[in-house]
């Protein structure tokens, strides 16, 4: 049964422990995981009405929905859960470009005919891999750092404008790292280019956190409710760096 949620301070909740919090990681991580393997390596096209064939990096179908539960975790859970989250996926992505690099230089068996094939899927330059780590790490701390001080601005209410309001600012910054990193200067890659791919995947991300808003409301009110708390970041220290005192870590 669900209660009304409590409001608690960030020190407050640090030697809490949860329910679902372990379970809304484990899918932060592999929503983060899966859309950097499984997306990242596809370029898709639609048929749009008016515009016609419109070419797309499949991984933007998914790698929002790690924003939005980057949101939920901060909202719910408070900002120094929602770092230890971001420092386990920054791990988890580091382990899965080593396992990559080392698997993919593996000397394949001669009767094995899958090399070409492994290679261009999980064979990513080494390039776009280091700037996909330090963008997701840059924008999904800015993105929880805003959404944490907006709570507080606007004592817990509005939820859409901080979730939202979040997101832009987050994923303007995962996407001024991640396009200039991977791809400025490289073949093919003009600077206005680079700009205007950029600004284009910032508005989709967006548009993905506008649209599933509804969503997001209704699993922060099912946490709340079975959690029984609202933490609000009046105390928390802000560094990425810093270490909470978690009884249950």
């Amino acid at each position: 049964m669900g209660q009304n949620p409590q409001s608690i301070t960030g020190q407050g909740v640090t030697r809490r422990q949860f329910r679902y919090f372990d379970i809304v990681m484990a899918a932060f991580v592999a929503i983060l995981l899966l859309s950097n393997v499984i997306g990242a390596g596809k370029v898709a096209v639609v048929d749009v009405p008016v515009l016609g064939l419109w070419a797309f990096g499949a991984g933007i179908l998914f790698f929002p929905v790690s924003y939005v539960i980057g949101d939920i975790l901060t909202e719910v859970y408070g900002y120094a859960h929602a770092r230890r989250c971001i420092w386990v996926g920054f791990a988890a992505l580091i382990f899965m470009a080593f396992m990559a690099t080392v698997v993919v230089a593996l000397p394949p068996a001669d009767n094995w005919g899958g090399q070409d094939a492994y290679e261009q899927v999980f064979g990513q330059v080494p390039r776009i891999v280091m700037a996909s780590i330090i963008a997701f790490w840059a924008g999904e701390f800015v993105n929880s750092y805003v959404l944490a001080r907006m709570k507080v601005w606007t004592q817990g209410r509005y939820l859409w404008t901080r979730t939202i309001g979040s997101t832009v600012v987050g994923q303007g910054v995962d996407s001024a790292l991640f396009y200039p990193i991977a791809f400025l200067g490289a073949a093919g890659w003009t600077t206005d280019l680079v700009i205007t791919v950029a600004l284009t995947q910032w508005g989709l991300k967006t548009a993905w956190e506008v649209l599933l808003t509804p969503v997001t409301y209704k699993v922060v009110g099912f946490l709340k409710a079975r959690e029984g708390v609202d933490v609000f970041d009046t105390d928390t220290d802000f560094s990425p760096f810093a270490r909470s005192d978690r009884g249950d870590a």
